[in-house]
């Protein structure tokens, strides 16, 4: 059967030619390679002498002595140049090889077989530089047949599959990768085969021979083709890329753990709330790191209990009966199914395993691998449930400071990759960084609750009391999610049935706020029993206020002179530089001083809300005060404003977190305030509740301190009052005006008490006062006398000597009365004293060693 030469013949690829020679050493016959490889036609040779026709002219004669010989029956085989066609001229060799032959009428003649020597060079190199190429490589080289079984393998290919590079002779894909893989390689290999289109990077993943362990290729496959251009096969180069998956994973890993700390960088730690923390923690975890988790926090810590050093499980508490009492407090799950044993903290899963509710109280068991991670504070690893769908578990501490307050419990699934030491690296970061944000919400929480501690027991208890005055008062502070204020509100009796109203709020906010409000309202209740008007009150506030935020305790030093005055001023600029880095303590404050007696309020601000008031029939107002500087500032004078206010007024004081907020500009809350004022008229309790209800408050965002006061003067028939003339008379028209109006009243009781007291205070003032003499007598809860004149000495209480007639008047006024004291006036001073009202029970008499004390 006569067929084509197979694909990939030899003869696609060499140069070889055939001609032959008659008895006249002419060419007789010319075949069609020979026309291709001298560029001449049949025409043009059969005839023509081949030496004469294709060798240059200085071989010719040897030629023809070469083809007289093979005539006569020589065979020869040698390198003959000959011309080359359409390059020129050029010169090419050929491999001539000549057979001598008999024609039919038996002359001698001669068959030349003709081959290109240059083409064959060039395959015989091509050949030794391919077969290098192919054996030499450090990649697995493999050819594909166009039935797609390996026709070729080199050795570096052989030895990742094992055996020698012929044993691979015949083999399918389907011999070396799982049958997935093998199906679509076998699709890539008919596709490249039927298009010609070359595949790069077509990634595998299989086993080697003999081993278990992953292994990824990557493979280029091209389409190889014979001479004449027919496909052959497939060419594979096939490299072993595993490390770089490892090394890609690795890398991928590591962005993963970077990306999830700079997200719990953002999340954890937005709110102080523990529970809210431990929420954010999953919220990060679940799903980018693991697939289930849970915390649980020591039940000491949630209560507010205080730790032992190192850890909120102290040793005394841990029993042989599992670890101290956590509470669950945050859960996540990834999967629908609910949380596994292996998250319920109970060691090793067993078929009874159940995972604590969110909220639950329990303890882990002692020698369980959670209990162990709380003892140790190390990372611990949880067997996973070989029934169920955990593949691996940590247990991790929450560490904050040496201190354990709690554990969470990372677990990912069957089919997720398991941990790795990276994993649990990140695991503690991610624990250690929630921990510390729960620690500083204790911390906080802690601090918080002081600090409320601290201002509510400076607050007043209950609703004050007070001479002429229906008091009822409000203070709510903040939420939780907020620092506690320095707002608060006093209610101070003062001489004579005055009453001093106080409203102030410290800048700033937490314990040290707390605390400067605790100095600030003990120096107002101190100075208040001074009897200063009220600006002198927040004058002399102001300086404490200034000094608090100083190192030297409250000194300030200005411009210091005196003696010694060359080393003053190292020691003030001293001063000087350590407040200026000191803490600066600022506040507002009202402070407003009210007489029952005439009705009359008087008011100094320093930088705080402007009083208002409602009288009856009349809208609400705010009392026009001059603010003044806040406290703290120094520098600015404050001033006073009297207002006389009609009976059942309504007088309120207030601080800012009551009118203003971020939404609601301070102009807008004030109208606000000043409209639901004058709103319908309703017990006092219940107006301050009305008011809290009404405006919109924004509630949580700043402390309100509330003060509401109606307006009820001391009836006339309460007050006695005259004036006396400057004479010793005076002292015996006291005394009867004093008996006079306390019978009137019912007080029996009281009168020789008062008469004595009276006829003291008179005669003082008439012996070292000045002016016309005033006398007043107060009844309301209690009794109170005072002495009015127009001298500026004060009274001066002292021991008198035994042989002293006098001196023992203010000893007898201490020793009798409730109370007792003076204040400076406008015009004067004014010398008071205070008895309580009977209640039925004989008065107590002094007894001898009291009486003796004035001797």
């Amino acid at each position: 059967m006569w067929q084509n030469s197979p694909p990939g013949s030899i003869y696609d690829y060499i140069r070889v030619a055939s001609f032959s020679i008659g008895p006249d050493g002419l060419i007789e016959q010319w075949s069609s390679r020979a026309a291709a490889l001298f560029g001449m036609a049949s025409t043009e040779a059969i005839g023509r002498d081949p030496v004469e026709a294709f060798m240059p002219a200085e071989l010719r004669s040897d030629g023809h002595r070469r083809v007289g010989e093979i005539l006569d029956g020589k065979e020869w085989t040698g390198l003959v140049p000959f011309r080359m066609p359409g390059e020129g001229g050029a010169h090419g060799v050929a491999e001539v090889y000549v057979m001598p032959s008999l024609t039919g009428q038996g002359e001698r003649a001669a068959l030349c077989i003709v081959v290109d020597v240059r083409a064959l060079r060039r395959i015989e190199t091509d050949l030794a530089a391919s077969q290098a190429i192919f054996g030499q490589s450090p990649f697995g080289f493999v050819l594909f047949g166009t039935d797609f079984a390996v026709v070729r393998a080199n050795q570096r290919f052989a030895t990742v599959f094992g055996g020698a590079a012929e044993d691979h002779r015949g083999r399918t894909v389907d011999d070396y990768l799982p049958q997935a893989e093998a199906d679509r390689l076998s699709a890539t290999l008919k596709r490249v085969l039927e298009t010609g289109e070359s595949v790069t990077d077509l990634q595998l993943v299989g086993t080697a021979p003999g081993t278990t362990e992953r292994r990824h290729w990557s493979m280029n496959l091209y389409r190889v083709h014979s001479g004449a251009g027919r496909p052959v096969g497939i060419a594979g180069l096939a490299t072993d890329v595993t490390r770089r998956h490892i090394a890609a994973r690795e890398a991928a890993s590591a962005r993963r753990n970077l990306a999830l700390l700079n997200e719990a960088s953002a999340r954890i730690g937005n709110s102080l709330d523990l529970e809210t923390t431990a929420r954010e923690l999953l919220d990060v975890a679940v799903p980018g790191f693991c697939d289930l988790a849970a915390v649980d926090l020591y039940q000491g810590l949630l209560t507010g209990e205080e730790a032992a050093p190192g850890s909120w499980a102290p040793a005394h508490r841990e029993s042989a009966g599992g670890s101290a009492e956590l509470r669950r407090v945050a859960h996540a799950s990834a999967v629908a199914d609910a949380l596994p044993t292996a998250v319920a903290g109970s060691g090793p899963p067993g078929p009874d395993d159940v995972p604590p509710a969110l909220g639950s109280v329990h303890r882990f068991p002692f020698g369980s691998p959670c209990a162990v991670a709380l003892r140790s504070g190390r990372v611990e690893d949880v067997p996973g449930d070989e029934m169920g769908f955990v593949q691996s578990t940590l247990a991790v501490p929450m560490v904050a400071h040496d201190t354990v307050v709690g554990l969470v419990q990372f677990s990912r699934t069957k089919g997720s990759e398991p941990f790795g030491e990276r994993d649990r690296a990140l695991a503690t970061e991610l624990a250690a960084r929630a921990a510390v944000c729960i620690d500083n919400g204790r911390l906080y929480r802690r601090e918080h609750e002081r600090a409320l501690i601290l201002q509510r027991s400076l607050l007043p208890p209950g609703d004050p009391e007070a001479a002429g005055l229906d008091i009822a008062c409000r203070y709510l502070p903040g939420n939780t999610a907020t620092e506690v204020g320095g707002d608060w509100f006093d209610v101070i009796e003062l001489p004579g049935h005055r009453t001093a109203l106080v409203v102030g709020d410290v800048m700033g906010r937490g314990l040290r706020a707390a605390v400067a409000m605790g100095e600030l309202r003990t120096a107002v209740r101190t100075l208040a029993l001074l009897d200063l008007e009220p600006a002198e009150v927040l004058s002399a506030l102001d300086e404490v206020a200034r000094g608090l935020g100083s190192p030297g305790g409250g000194e300030r030093s200005e411009g210091l002179g005196g003696s010694g005055g060359a080393q003053w001023p190292s020691r003030a600029a001293q001063k000087s530089r350590e407040a200026d880095l000191s803490e600066v303590y600022l506040a507002t404050c009202v402070y407003a001083v009210y007489d029952p007696v005439t009705r009359r309020c008087t008011f100094a601000n320093a930088g705080h809300m402007p009083p208002a008031v409602v009288e009856p029939g009349r809208p609400g107002r705010l009392i026009d005060v001059p603010p003044g500087m806040p406290l703290g500032v120094g520098g600015e004078p404050f001033e006073e404003v009297e207002v006389e206010l009609a009976e059942n007024a309504l007088l309120t004081l207030y601080t800012d977190g009551l009118v203003e907020s971020r939404d609601q500009p301070l102009d807008e809350g004030l109208e606000a305030l000043r409209s639901v004022l004058t709103g319908p008229q309703m017990e006092l309790e219940d107006a301050c509740d009305f008011v809290l209800s009404t405006l919109d408050t924004r509630h949580g965002e700043d402390d309100i301190a509330l003060l509401m006061a109606r307006i009820q003067g001391l009836p006339a028939e309460a007050v006695g009052d005259w004036t006396l003339p400057r004479e010793p008379r005076s002292v015996g028209r006291a005394r009867e005006l004093a008996r006079t109006q306390l019978l009137s009243w019912d007080l029996d009781d009281l009168v020789d008490t008062t008469e004595l007291l009276v006829s003291e205070l008179v005669t003082n003032a008439l012996r070292y006062g000045e002016g016309e003499i005033r006398l007043r007598l107060l009844r309301d809860r209690t009794l109170v006398c005072e002495v009015w004149d127009a001298g500026l000495v004060q009274p001066r209480r002292r021991r008198a000597r035994d042989t002293d007639e006098g001196g023992r008047g203010l000893q007898l006024v201490g020793l009798l009365s409730a109370a007792w004291g003076s204040r400076r006036t406008p015009r004067g001073k004014t010398v008071w004293f205070e008895l309580a009202l009977p209640d039925g029970e004989p008065a107590a008499e002094l007894s001898v060693e009291q009486l003796l004390s004035m001797y």
